[in-house]
């Protein structure tokens, strides 16, 4: 059984015992959180479509590990006009392990 769920602005397929990292939550680690925003749950051949979210469904999970992504690299130049700037971004994210998919 797996579920397709809405959280940080995305969209993401789901199954119990896999980990998924996600926009940051705020949650500590260890603690169990519940994704309600369910767009579809699929069981084989069976697929329920919600609008825009299937009712009575969710998605428990718990949370494994807050950290950072990689570096992004930005780099800005313009050609024979002195000008350089560098910059980087770092992406928080909370890693989640999806514990069960209630219907």
């Amino acid at each position: 059984m797996y579920a397709v769920v809405k959280t940080g602005g995305k969209q993401y397929k789901v199954a119990a015992g896999e980990n998924i990292k996600v926009e940051q939550i705020a949650a500590d680690v260890g603690q169990e959180v519940v994704l309600d925003q369910v767009l579809a749950i699929g069981n084989g051949a069976d697929l329920k479509v919600g609008t825009p979210w299937v009712s009575g469904a969710s998605v428990k999970a718990t949370v494994v590990a807050q950290g950072r992504h990689d570096k992004v690299r930005i780099f800005k130049m313009r050609r024979r006009k002195h000008y350089r700037k560098q910059g980087g971004h770092r992406q928080a994210y909370t890693e989640l392990q999806i514990s069960a998919v209630n219907v």
